[in-house]
Order: C-alpha cells, then structure tokens, then sequence
C-alpha cells in the first residue's frame, strides 16, 4: 500500500464563469501545492503529427500515441512528464488535485494524474472533449504510481477542473470509476476532497453497482459520489475550515466582479491556507483568462516560481513559432535521469532552471527584510501589474499583433531575472 501523510497537502483549483466574473471571461486559476524543495518549471510543446502505431512514454509508463497533439503549455514538476496545471491551443485549461477516500491506494506504476493532464491538453480541443480522453485513458491504463521524487512512495487518486471559452467541467476519480459535474456559471473550486454530490452529469456505468457491492451504498437513497466514495461529510462541506471551505469563501466573496487579478489575490491568500507553506507549499501557480468571445485570444499566465506572493505572473498567448521558453526549463538528464533508472529515485539532481535560481537568491534578501529586498518586491509587483495592463489593452482593443507576443513569456522572464539582480 502507498504511503501518504495523515494531513493530505496539495492544490487548489478554481474556475469563475459569467456572470460572476467582468468582461464575458472565464477565469482559472490554480495553486499547485507540492514538497518545498521541487522545482516546477514552465514549457511548451508546439503542434505535432504522429505515425501510425507510435508511442509516448509517459511518467512510467508508454502507452498509443495519437495522430494528432496540440500545443500546449505546461507547469510541471521538472522530474516527470505530465504536468500540474497548463493549457493548449484551444483555450482548454486543466488543473488536478490529489484526492484519497474510501478505495485503497495502491503505488503501481500507470498513468499520474499530472500525465492525465498533459494528455488530455494534448489530445482535447474542449472540456468536454478531456473529460472523455481522461477517462478513457483512465479505464485502459489505470492511475497510479509515486507522485513524488522520492524513494519514498506517495500515491492518490486524482480530481480534476477542467475549463474552456463555455464551460468548465468537474471530474473526479476513485481508481477507474469516477462522476463529473458540468459547470454552466457561477464559481467552482476543488481541493483535496470529493466534492461532486449529487449534481451528476456523467459517471462511469458501474459507479452505482460497484458501490453497492462495497456496502457503501443501498440503491434506494439519492446517490451522492462524495458521500459515497469518500468520507466526507457533503452537508457540511462548503462551512466547515478546510481549504476548499476557504476556497469556496474566497470566490463567493468576490463573485460578479472577479478578474485575474482577483485570482491572483485568491492564490496569494495566505490566511486561507491557499498560498501553503511548510514542507508541502505552492511551488508554482497559474491564472488564465479565456474570453467567450473566439476572436480574442486566451492569456495564461504563470510564475515558474514558489510562493506567488513573491513571484510573478508572466503572460504567454498562443501563436505561431513560438520557441522553448529556455529560462523556465530545467535541465535534462535522459536516460541517465534517476526517475528512468531502476529502482528509482536513488538520487536527486539538481533541476533548477535560471529563473528558479534568480528568484532563489532573491528570496533570501527579501526575507532578510533589507533595503534591496523592499526594492525587489516594489519592482516584481510593477513588473506584473504593467503586463496585466497590457494584456487588458490587447483584450480591450480585440486585436493581436503576433509578431509582438510570440516572445510575451519569455521577455517577461528576462524582465523578471533583470530585477532579481
């Protein structure tokens, strides 16, 4: 059996649709929560083709590859493939979250909900669309295996909130079964819970027989996935302290003006336990705005850093030719990477990319409270808000200059490391 910790730690998703956000936009917005000292780097992936009967090796596992991947753009912790949170192409957004309950966790090696992730970035060009190719690939190849670079395992089952320009769908999993719930307005968050009731608009065909067969449910009483497979008291769940209680205040408190900046400040929220520290803390986050309107671009922003309060949100926009985005990169290792060697995890090397670096040392002035950390702070935050503001002048004006922003992400990086110095 997996280990896991007594007080399960990690990530807040959350999505808000008109008419609770400003403008006719869907905000996403995530917090990945992940051990202190991993790095989460920032890469895209362009478009690609695929030749019959090729594969894609996963985290730990290779599985059929299809004829076609969109790009996309990914937060991810640099030892594995998948990805906590990103976007693609299409303005489809996914964000995942560990979750544990009444099924028993095992640590075989298949798909990683981060993997689950990426896949279903790469293969959907709507929300709808990844909630299908997840759970497909989720009946195929399972879910499983250390979510963590250690020797020590760590494993969960996975929820996920997945956004586009219309919707946003909830899907969450208890080893292959699983239920989602389609989000049509209002505010949505998920944390390390189940938290599908009974509101239930597509599940796995045995879900219902499966849990009778277990004893958890009697066939006769309205069926509440959360209730059921978890234990999770669903009547109590958006007023107890928690999380995805605090979660849940958070946007109900800001719903009919929320913005990106509003989910910026949501994932800044340190009272709240939304912004983590400690041995588990936020290691990177991401903001998207992805307009109703399909002639305006969608914008993702992330900060390929720890603690957001300290770090920057740096905007990237889809267009063509498009470069690696090296700063946010961390180095590979091939083969010779101890994740692909056997057995695993022996040693951990060093994966720290430029920015990661910078932001690092810049930390330790801040927290020194001196005089050039205070200036380092002031001119990070002007940094961001002085792209939020163009990015808003791009949104206003409904027009896209490509040639402007292919290189968006990438000078903001530099911008970034020039104020860290």
């Amino acid at each position: 059996m997996a280990f896991r910790s007594l007080e399960p730690s990690s990530c807040d998703t959350f999505v808000a649709l008109p008419p609770a956000t400003i403008g006719n936009r869907i905000i996403f917005g995530k917090n990945s929560d992940r051990p202190s000292d991993e790095v989460q780097e920032i890469v895209y992936f362009p478009a690609a083709t695929h030749s019959p009967g090729e594969k894609v090796e996963c985290t730990y596992i290779e599985i059929e590859q299809v004829p076609e991947t969109y790009a996309v753009v990914l937060s991810r912790p640099s030892w594995l493939w998948g990805a906590e949170m990103g976007a693609n192409e299409h303005g489809v957004c996914i964000g995942n979250e560990a979750v544990w309950g009444k099924e028993e966790v095992h640590d075989e090696e298949a798909l990683l909900g981060m993997d689950l992730v990426r896949l279903g970035l790469e293969r959907a060009d709507t929300a709808e669309k990844a909630v299908t190719v997840i759970v497909d690939l989720l009946d195929k190849y399972g879910q499983g295996g250390n979510c963590m670079e250690s020797h020590m395992a760590f494993s969960y089952y996975n929820s996920f909130l997945i956004a586009d320009r219309k919707e946003a769908w909830v899907l969450e999993t208890s080893r292959k079964y699983w239920a989602a719930e389609k989000i049509g307005e209002g505010v949505r968050n998920i944390s390390n819970q189940l938290s599908i009731t009974t509101k239930i608009d597509r599940e796995h065909p045995g879900v219902r027989s499966y849990a009778t067969s277990q004893g958890w449910w009697n066939g006769k009483k309205e069926f509440d996935f959360a209730a059921t497979y978890s234990y999770v008291n669903t009547a109590r769940m958006t007023t107890t302290r928690g999380r995805y209680c605090e979660g849940y205040k958070l946007l109900k408190e800001y719903e009919g003006h929320i913005t990106a900046e509003t989910m910026m400040a949501i994932l800044r929220d340190k009272e709240s336990g939304i912004n983590m520290e400690g041995s588990f803390m936020t290691t990177g986050s991401m903001v998207s705005i992805i307009p109703q309107d399909q002639n305006l671009p969608c914008i993702h922003f992330f900060t390929g850093t720890p603690d957001p309060e300290r770090s920057v949100f740096k905007p990237f926009i889809f267009v063509p030719n498009i470069n690696q985005l090296l700063k946010t990169s961390s180095p590979v290792f091939g083969p010779e990477d101890p994740v692909k060697q056997q057995p695993r995890f022996q040693t951990k090397p060093d994966r720290r990319h430029e920015l990661y670096k910078k932001h690092e040392s810049a930390v330790h002035l801040i927290e020194s409270s001196t005089e050039k950390g205070k200036i380092i702070i002031e001119q990070i935050q002007k940094l961001e808000k002085e792209k939020i503001s163009q990015m808003e002048t791009i949104l206003q004006n409904g027009h896209l200059d490509a040639d402007q922003v292919v290189h968006l992400f990438s000078n903001c990086t530099e911008e970034e490391i020039s104020a860290y110095a």
